[in-house]
């Protein structure tokens, strides 16, 4: 398999995590590591992107709620209304990680504010996975 096409299914991966539908990004991007070291800028650059992306589509969708969606996770819409859009640099947590993009969205919060917080946060992340499998490879 070509790099390019690895290249599009660990984006693929990790746009698909950032949403509500399922995904693997952080094995896909370990074992993207490990098969294709000298690829791993390319690969950093992948999953990041692609999990951005991934949560500026929460984050848009949510946008497209109603003002009255009752199925929104009170407990995000509450801590983004405390913390604010910088919250969601941590987004890429387990379970309310999803969350917080499609109710900041939904809490119609500056959108420039909520991509770079979410840019920052989903590119830190695989560096620190990028980090951590050098130490263990």
């Amino acid at each position: 398999m070509s790099d390019f096409s690895l290249l599009a299914a660990l984006w693929l991966s990790a746009f698909t995590s950032a949403t509500l539908l399922p995904g693997t990004s952080d094995a896909a991007f370990a074992a993207f590591l490990w098969q294709r070291p000298e690829a791993a800028w390319a690969a950093w650059l992948a999953a990041g992107s692609g999990n951005t992306l991934g949560s500026l589509t929460s984050y848009w969708l949510g946008r497209r709620l109603p003002e009255r969606a009752g199925k929104l996770s009170p407990r995000a819409v509450r801590l983004l209304r405390r913390h604010g859009a910088w919250l969601l640099l941590l987004a890429w947590l387990p379970l309310l990680g999803d969350a917080l993009p499609l109710a900041a969205g939904w809490l119609r919060l500056n959108a420039w504010v909520c991509a770079a917080a979410l840019a920052v946060g989903k590119f830190a992340r695989y560096a620190l996975i990028w980090q951590a499998a050098g130490w263990l490879l």
